[in-house]
């Protein structure tokens, strides 16, 4: 079911897909040409930095510099879906990270999703599937078709859309392990 798709992440290719939230579009997290099409995609200033999948914890220190003690708790326990924005991030595209160096990284507890990052065996970036300034579609008829035009790949739940389609809760840590909710 993911082997077209995978095929296209490993390319450098852009993926429309349904992320654990609302319909994402995404690529291979350490290519940097891959996130530039993406933001070129999108129609979006690369000073807004975009947020990568993880399909396990332990992938945490694999992308980021150092993990707050608190960052653990919070995202293996969280029942929503959460997306946790670190200070330095690592091992990844440099038009990926923030202006500050963070990275902004969710774990992905859906199974789908979640199949799709843990065969990918690496971080995906996920960014909603609408042009910039446009609201986040709710389903995949509400995409924009200049989105479905020019991504190079589309993948599809085979069991239907996911009934989750709300953004996820964004909360920034600091490496105090002070923390700050952003969206929730």
């Amino acid at each position: 079911m993911y082997h077209d798709a995978l095929q296209h992440l490993r390319k450098g290719d852009t993926l429309l897909y349904p992320s654990d939230t609302i319909w994402g579009l995404g690529c291979d997290s350490r290519n940097e040409k891959a996130v530039e099409k993406l933001y070129q995609l999108k129609q979006r200033p690369e000073s807004k930095a975009f947020i990568i999948l993880i399909s396990k914890i332990e992938q945490l220190s694999e992308y980021v510099t150092e993990v707050p003690e608190i960052a653990w708790n919070l995202v293996e326990f969280a029942e929503k879906p959460l997306t946790v924005i670190y200070p330095q991030g690592k091992n990844l595209a440099p038009n990926l990270l923030g202006e500050d160096g963070s990275i902004a990284i969710r774990l992905v507890k859906d199974e789908f999703c979640k199949g799709l990052v843990y065969k990918f065996e690496r971080a995906i970036v996920s960014t909603s599937a609408n042009l910039s300034g446009e609201p986040s579609p709710q389903k995949f008829e509400d995409i924009s078709p200049k989105i479905i035009e020019n991504v190079d790949f589309i993948l599809k739940n085979p069991k239907g859309e996911n009934k989750n389609i709300q953004p996820s809760q964004i909360v920034k840590l600091g490496l105090g392990g002070d923390f700050k909710f952003i969206r929730k």
